[in-house]
C-alpha cells in the first residue's frame, strides 16, 4: 500500500469519526431537551395539583354552603326558625326540655334505658317534653352524623310528632347507634334503613327523598345553634323550670327509669 493510499484511509477513517460524533452529540442534546421539558410539565402538574388541592381546601365544605340555603321547617314546629318542637298534650302544665345529641353514645343509653317510660308519660298527659337537638360531637370528633341525623328527624316530624319520637328511638337502639367515633349518620342510606324499621315512615319516599336532598339541613343547623346558645353544656341533658333534672349523683342525667321518676315527680311538684 502507497503511503498515499495509507493517508486518504486514515483521513477517511477521521472524517467518519467526526460525523458519528456529531451524530451522537446531536442525539444526547435531543435526550436532554426532551427531559427538561419532562421536568418542567412535571412541574407545573405538581403546582398546579397543589394549587387546586390549596383551592379546594379553601372552599367551603357543604355545611357552611347550607348555612345560606333557604329555610324550611318542619310541620309541628314553632316559633323562630322553626325550631321550637314540643310533643304531647297541649293541657299538659309542665315541659321536660330534652337536649339531646344523636351521635352521643350517654344519650343512646338513656334512650334504650328511659325512652320509653318518656313516651308513656307524655302519652298520659303528665308532661310534655321539648326536643333541643345538638352537633357539638361533629365538631369534637369531626365528621357531619350528628348533623345529618337532625335533619333526617326534621323529615320525620314533618311526617308527625309520633313518627319524630319513634324514629328518634330507632337512631338511638342498641342494633342501630354507632360508636361516636363512628360517622355512620353521615350515610342518607343508613338514616333511611333505619327510618324502614319504623311503621310511619317504612318505605316513606317523601322522607325518603327529604333525607337525601337535605331538606331540613339548614332546619338542622338552626337547631344546633339553639342548642349552643342554651345552659346545656353537654348530652343528655334534662331541665324542667329551668332547673337541670339529675340521677342520685346529683350532677349528671338521671340514667335508670327510677332515678328519672324520682327527678322528675320532684320537679312536677315544685
Amino acid at each position: 500500500m502507497s503511503k498515499r493510499n495509507s493517508q486518504a484511509a486514515k483521513s477517511a477513517a477521521r472524517e467518519r469519526l467526526r460525523v458519528e460524533r456529531e451524530r451522537q452529540a446531536k442525539k444526547a442534546k435531543v435526550r436532554r431537551q426532551l427531559i427538561v421539558a419532562a421536568s418542567v410539565v412535571g412541574v407545573l402538574a405538581a403546582a398546579g395539583g397543589i394549587g387546586y388541592a390549596v383551592v379546594q381546601a379553601n372552599q367551603p365544605d357543604y355545611w357552611e354552603t347550607a348555612k345560606d340555603a333557604k329555610l324550611v321547617k318542619p310541620a309541628n314546629t314553632s316559633g323562630k326558625n322553626g325550631t321550637t318542637v314540643v310533643i304531647g298534650e297541649s293541657d299538659a302544665k309542665k315541659t321536660l326540655e330534652l337536649y339531646e345529641d344523636p351521635r352521643c353514645p350517654v344519650c343512646a343509653s338513656f334512650e334504650q334505658t328511659v325512652g320509653k317510660t318518656i313516651e308513656k308519660d307524655v302519652a298520659d298527659g303528665k308532661y310534655k317534653i321539648r326536643f333541643i337537638g345538638a352537633s357539638f360531637l361533629d365538631r369534637n370528633l369531626t365528621g357531619e352524623g350528628s348533623k345529618n341525623a337532625l335533619s333526617a328527624l326534621g323529615a320525620a316530624l314533618n311526617v308527625s310528632p309520633e313518627a319524630f319520637l319513634a324514629y328518634k328511638s330507632a337512631l338511638y337502639s342498641a342494633e342501630y347507634h354507632p360508636e361516636e367515633t363512628d360517622d355512620k349518620f353521615k350515610d342518607d342510606a343508613y338514616l333511611i334503613k333505619i327510618a324502614n324499621t319504623v311503621d310511619a315512615l317504612k318505605g316513606d319516599k317523601e322522607f325518603q327523598s327529604a333525607v337525601k336532598d337535605g331538606t331540613y339541613d339548614k332546619w338542622a343547623l338552626e337547631m344546633s345553634d339553639v342548642f349552643d346558645n342554651s345552659e346545656a353544656r353537654g348530652t343528655p341533658t334534662l331541665m324542667m323550670d329551668g332547673k337541670k333534672l339529675t340521677g342520685s349523683d346529683g350532677e349528671n342525667a338521671p340514667m335508670t327509669v327510677a332515678e328519672f321518676n324520682t327527678a322528675v315527680d320532684a320537679a312536677l311538684k315544685a
